[in-house]
């Protein structure tokens, strides 16, 4: 026979202790409990609440506990502050779906908190007379238990096992540990490929004898995609994905509670969480770190000191000009280079070329080929060699450099140019001039002498008119 019955809209009077009604009518006790029959939906229930909320503002009042029934059967209890039926609405929905039973109490008695049988809660007709620690009541069950043992979450959440992550993270941060031996060449390697990354000994007791565990523990702010596989297959390294504050999780596994949302690692501290089952590596104490590149072996070579003998004017030493590939973007195109046998590629483009480049363009004929000029931008040409304006007046080949890289108005000074004069330096290193006043219109070039055109005479138009047309309205049998 149930002890519990439901509260009525109206019902001012409640029997169970502790138990009062809040603004919206809902029963409800100082503490929420949930009962699990097995500590797996225990798990399952922090991996679904964790999922859109934290535990932050649960976990000073929060305890969990395994309790025994008077036949031996041991259950799983979280106990935590009600505060509002906000708060235990949102922690019913979950502890309905995964299988646990929600109620409310104040001290030692708890109740089945409201469904949707009982939208304003339960009370009870009579108590338990029991000194056990809890005594819970519901519709099914009305149950005394006893409490065996206390769980720390922290401790839960270590030895959970971890599943492989369907979707790992390639790039982002990471923790890198590294054995003894292998810790001073990663130093080295980070230091040399330009990765930031900081590192610091870490000891941690060990489980066979009294040696302590010895590990370099880098941690590395954003790992280059290119450096995960090394890290995955390379024994004596292992990489963490970083979840919180002092805990971390191995590469290519997940854990099944938000760890985010359970801040109850020691922040000066590390906690990593390996895969395959094995156990996790728990630092309590992490020291300072430092950055890689303060750990790199560095020699000091034999310098000989140079002692002036004599003083005087520096000999003058000079250099000529070259032109190297170059490895940053090309610029924008002013002008091209056709050769002569490549103006038959120029009459057909001259059909297909945009207005505003054939107004824009400027042609020289020379011994050597075309030139075609394009202030605005000579991208449209798709034949002969690119030029870009390197300095005014002094043009370099498309996709080199010209070295030793002065400033360009040294470079104009140097090469002694006149106002009227344009330089082209090829790729073979050779060099040609051309005057400025050499270059004419494209429009000017293009067509050739009109054809010829044949005058026609005209005639009258009613001439052409033998017979005169009649119109008949619509329906007339007459002929037109």
């Amino acid at each position: 026979m149930s002890l519990i019955e439901r509260i009525a809209l109206n019902q001012s009077r409640l029997c169970f202790p502790g138990l009062t009604r809040d603004a919206r009518g809902v029963a409800l006790g100082a503490k929420g409990l949930v009962l699990f029959p097995t500590l797996d939906r225990l798990v399952a229930f922090l991996a679904v609440y964790t999922h859109e909320r934290s535990l932050q503002t649960l976990l000073p009042q929060l305890a969990l506990r395994v309790v025994q029934t008077p036949l031996g059967l041991r259950e799983v209890v979280l106990e935590f502050l009600a505060e509002s039926s906000d708060r235990m609405d949102g922690m019913a929905d979950v502890a309905r779906l995964v299988g646990g039973t929600l109620l409310t109490g104040t001290s030692r008695h708890f109740v089945a908190y409201r469904d949707a049988k009982a939208p304003f809660g339960y009370d009870v007709t009579e108590l338990l007379s029991t000194d056990a620690p809890l005594a819970l009541y519901h519709e099914r069950f009305t149950q005394a238990y006893e409490i065996e043992r206390s769980l720390d979450l922290r401790g839960l959440l270590t030895r959970l096992m971890l599943h492989v992550d369907p979707t790992p993270r390639a790039v982002g941060p990471r923790i890198v540990v590294a054995e003894a031996g292998l810790g001073p060449a990663l130093i080295q390697y980070f230091a040399r490929s330009s990765v930031e990354a900081s590192v610091v000994l870490a000891e941690w007791p060990n489980a066979f004898d009294d040696t302590p565990v010895r590990r370099y523990v880098f941690r590395v702010p954003e790992l280059p995609r290119r450096m995960a596989p090394l890290f995955a297959t390379t024994p004596g390294l292992s990489a963490f994905v970083p979840e919180g504050p002092g805990v971390a999780v191995e590469s290519g596994y997940a854990h099944p509670v938000s760890l985010q949302a359970c801040p109850v690692f020691d922040p000066s501290g590390l906690v990593l969480l390996r895969g395959r089952g094995e156990g996790a590596w728990v630092v309590e104490r992490l020291g300072p770190m430092g950055d890689v590149r303060a750990f790199v072996r560095f020699s000091l070579g034999q310098v000989e000191p140079a002692v002036a003998v004599s003083t005087g004017a520096p000999e003058r030493f000079r250099v000529p000009l070259r032109l190297v590939l170059s490895s940053a973007p090309r610029r924008d195109v002013k002008a091209t280079w056709l050769r002569p046998e490549e103006l038959p590629l120029l009459r057909r483009l001259a059909y297909v070329l945009p207005r505003a480049t054939v107004a824009a363009a400027e042609v020289a004929v020379t011994s050597r080929g075309v030139v075609v000029r394009v202030p605005t931008g000579a991208d449209a040409l798709a034949v002969g060699t690119f030029f870009v304006e390197w300095a005014p007046g002094v043009f370099a080949a498309a996709g080199y450099d010209l070295v030793p890289a002065v400033a360009p108005e040294m470079l104009t000074q140097r090469l002694s140019l006149r106002s009227s004069q344009l330089v082209f330096v090829v790729p073979d290193g050779t060099s040609f001039a051309i005057a400025s006043e050499a270059f004419v219109p494209l429009e000017t070039l293009l067509l050739e002498e009109a054809p010829r055109l044949t005058p026609l005479e005209h005639e009258r138009i009613d001439a052409l008119l033998t017979e005169p047309i009649t119109l008949q309205p619509a329906g007339s049998r007459m002929p037109l």
